[in-house]
């Protein structure tokens, strides 16, 4: 619930917009979904994650729900990283997208992205197969996407994908 001028306001809200709601002032950014039968509002805590569920919103299939779990599992710019290097797995991870849906939004937005002005640097894209290929080898070893991604969070990207792997074996 959001106190505005002491009306409240049901917003559908992204982990990081909910973690900054601890003060007593702040600033959310909103898309108001408007339905035959329902205005919905949903927050986010910075623009780029409004933009990306917006984006979302405009793949087939891909409705207000959906775009918020997306946006709602990583920070935008992995986001955007994973599309623009195809990798549906990303999308498949979240639960309520299937491999139709996550090969649809990367299909549909990868050009979008792509020609975006700084969207998706050239060297975070680089820099990323490495890390694709450590998070490959953990779900070899059982792990599930979301699963590899959290342990991969938690060792120094800089190292080769085998030394990852072995950092995130030992802290399990």
């Amino acid at each position: 619930m959001l106190d505005v001028g002491g009306v409240g306001y049901l917003v559908h809200a992204t982990p990081s917009a909910i973690r900054r709601a601890d003060a007593d002032e702040l600033t959310i950014h909103t898309y108001l979904a408007v339905r035959e039968d329902a205005l919905q509002l949903y927050g986010f805590a910075e623009p780029a994650e409004r933009e990306l569920f917006v984006q979302l919103l405009a793949v087939n299939g891909v409705g207000p729900k959906v775009a918020l779990a997306v946006v709602s599992g990583s920070p935008p710019a992995e986001l955007r990283r994973a599309i623009v290097l195809g990798d549906t797995a990303r999308f498949q991870a979240i639960p309520g997208i299937g491999k139709k849906t996550a090969e649809r939004i990367v299909l549909e937005l990868k050009e979008k992205l792509a020609g975006d002005d700084g969207a998706v640097p050239i060297s975070s894209v680089a820099g990323t197969r490495p890390h694709l290929v450590a998070r490959e080898a953990l779900v070899e070893l059982g792990y599930s996407v979301s699963e590899a991604e959290q342990a991969l969070a938690a060792t120094d990207p800089d190292l080769p994908p085998e030394e990852r792997v072995r950092q995130a074996l030992r802290a399990a």
